[in-house]
């Protein structure tokens, strides 16, 4: 497939995302007339993001190519690569290229937003789009079909790894190509973009199957419900759990809206292998006896609404935990959601269920392994390709940081080593490589159905409310005499103890009535001078306890 032409001039590389976190991948190529994206993702929240569904990478940038812009290459399904498609199709439609599975999961997150798109698989012949050619080569990851890419440019190859690690006995059968890896080492390799996510862990990442007979030793010891979560496009892992259920006499059911979307495209693909009469719906596995069923759920990272919280505060409608049942976190602690899934956890032990978690690593706690290259394997990459220039992506900075000093380990030299963060250009031209002017990057918040509507500023009300508690002043005023009519009166949330209040809150009521008394009548008849004399007493008043809360008073005009 043929897209476009192209004219001679540098290559620009613009990391838009990914580069400096984890999350928010997109990466942006430029040549002449002609520029492509690798992968378009989100990131999910944290406890500082109060209130927000996810961000998206700033896409300001991408949108000024206008025109210019004309692909978008994925590496695999995960929504840190994919999800932030549907908020960036709808500004410039544009051919989208991927693995079945992948685009099969994007198909349904389209559709979700009412969005349609040309999605277009990977075949036997390598897509151009201008100057650019795209060659997909086999990776192993914590999802199946992922890809790393070879990037054919007018100043060399560029190999981009996408998320990686170097499984040698996957559950599918579907080795990673060294092969290819080293063919295109030999062939002369101009920049190298890889995984920086596990730079820090040495050694090498254990193999996918490793988690099976874990879970073999759980389901052989159960003696009520299983509950297993993971995320839901993990396929692999849910195989496992769908064979472990096979094995011991178990039916599966599936709880999460997410998790049956999945499902339901990686069968249609081939992709995941379910026995007849494995999986029942949640009525059904209801009426069986509590040793027969394995219930497979949602909320992994203790997401606030998920079903798994749900299950261990007693909310739910449908299943209910008993004493004896095993719950089994089989996920990674995503950065930020510790706090969360402790509460999780200690949630589910009160339900009197046996908890198996990650636990620091334990071999003997192994419910997860990670999806992304650890050190040595790494380096292996690096060896094979032999770069002339080399760029970590994928990673915090302390990972980024980590990946060059292993690449300077196996002989690339420091000069040849280039630590970008979101929105630093690097141009190559030839064998030569420099710095670019920046351009715009950041994030960009979602919250509910609205783009961009949520700014910083919106974030730091939240915090500071959660923080030190609100303070509302109710007061009418008389219209033409500015006297008070009615109030003050005082509502405080968060910010003294219910009891304590009226002790507090009536000396501070005292304390608005002497400001408004200080200030001439005239003065009095402004609502918005009312108000913020209001909120300078009330910030004088309380800040003797050393609180700050946020202050929001309500006139009245009679």
């Amino acid at each position: 497939m043929i897209v476009g032409d192209g004219a001679d001039t540098v290559l620009r590389v613009i990391p838009l995302g990914g580069l400096g976190e984890i999350g928010l991948n997109l990466l942006v190529l430029e040549y002449g007339d002609t520029a492509i994206a690798v992968d378009c993702g989100v990131m999910f929240p944290d406890e500082q993001m109060y209130g927000i569904d996810v961000a998206i990478p700033d896409v300001s940038y991408l949108r000024a190519l206008g025109d210019r812009f004309r692909a978008i290459f994925l590496t695999h399904g995960h929504e840190d690569h994919i999800g932030a498609l549907p908020y960036v199709l709808p500004g410039r439609s544009v051919p989208v290229f991927g693995t079945p599975l992948t685009l099969g999961f994007v198909r349904d997150r389209l559709r979700e937003h009412g969005i349609t798109a040309s999605l277009v698989p990977y075949g036997s012949d390598a897509p151009r789009v201008g100057p650019f050619t795209v060659e997909p080569f086999a990776v192993t990851h914590s999802i199946p079909d992922s890809v790393g890419l070879a990037i054919r440019t007018p100043v060399g190859t560029l190999i981009h790894t996408g998320d990686f690690k170097l499984d040698q006995t996957p559950l599918d059968g579907r080795l990673p190509d060294l092969r290819r890896l080293a063919e295109l080492g030999g062939e002369g390799v101009a920049l190298l973009f890889s995984d920086s996510t596990n730079a820090e862990r040495p050694g090498v990442t254990p193999s996918e199957q490793s988690v099976g007979s874990r879970f073999a030793t759980i389901f052989r010891q159960a003696t009520g419900r299983v509950l297993v979560t993971t995320f839901s496009s993990h396929i692999h892992r849910l195989q496992q759990v769908i064979d472990c259920a096979v094995r011991f006499d178990r039916r599966v059911a599936l709880v999460g809206r997410s998790l049956i979307a999945h499902v339901a495209v990686a069968r249609d693909l081939g992709l995941l292998h379910v026995p007849e009469g494995t999986l029942v719906d949640l009525a059904q596995a209801r009426a069986l006896p509590r040793e027969q069923v394995v219930l497979l759920t949602a909320g992994s990272q203790a997401e606030a609404t998920s079903a798994l919280v749900r299950i261990a505060m007693n909310a739910h409608k449908q299943v209910s935990l008993d004493p004896g049942d095993v719950v089994v976190l089989s996920s990674r602690v995503i950065p930020g959601n510790e706090r969360a899934i402790g509460l999780l956890v200690n949630h589910l032990c009160r339900r009197g269920a046996i908890v198996h978690y990650e636990r620091f690593g334990s071999a003997d706690e192994r419910v997860h392994v990670s999806g992304h290259a650890s050190q040595e394997e790494l380096k292996l990459v690096l060896n094979l390709v032999r770069p002339r220039h080399f760029v970590p992506v994928h990673g915090e900075y302390r990972h980024l940081v980590r990946h060059i000093a292993l690449a300077r380990e196996v002989g690339i030299p420091a000069e040849r080593c280039h630590l970008l963060e979101d929105g630093d250009v690097l141009e190559l031209d030839g064998d030569t490589a420099r710095r670019g002017e920046r351009v715009t990057a950041g994030r960009v918040f979602v919250d509910g159905k609205g783009v961009g509507d949520v700014e910083d500023e919106v974030l730091r009300d939240r915090r500071h409310l959660s923080e030190d508690g609100l303070v509302l002043a109710v007061l009418a005023i008389h219209q033409q005499s500015g006297d008070i009519v009615a109030g003050p009166d005082l509502v405080s949330r968060g910010v003294v103890a219910e009891e304590a209040s009226p002790e507090v809150l009536e000396p501070a009521r005292d304390a608005v009535l002497e400001a408004l008394a200080a200030i001439n009548p005239e003065s009095r008849t402004d609502p918005a001078e009312v108000k913020e004399e209001v909120r300078r007493a009330l910030r004088r008043y309380f800040k003797r306890f050393e609180r700050r809360p946020v202050i929001l008073p309500f006139v009245v005009e009679m």
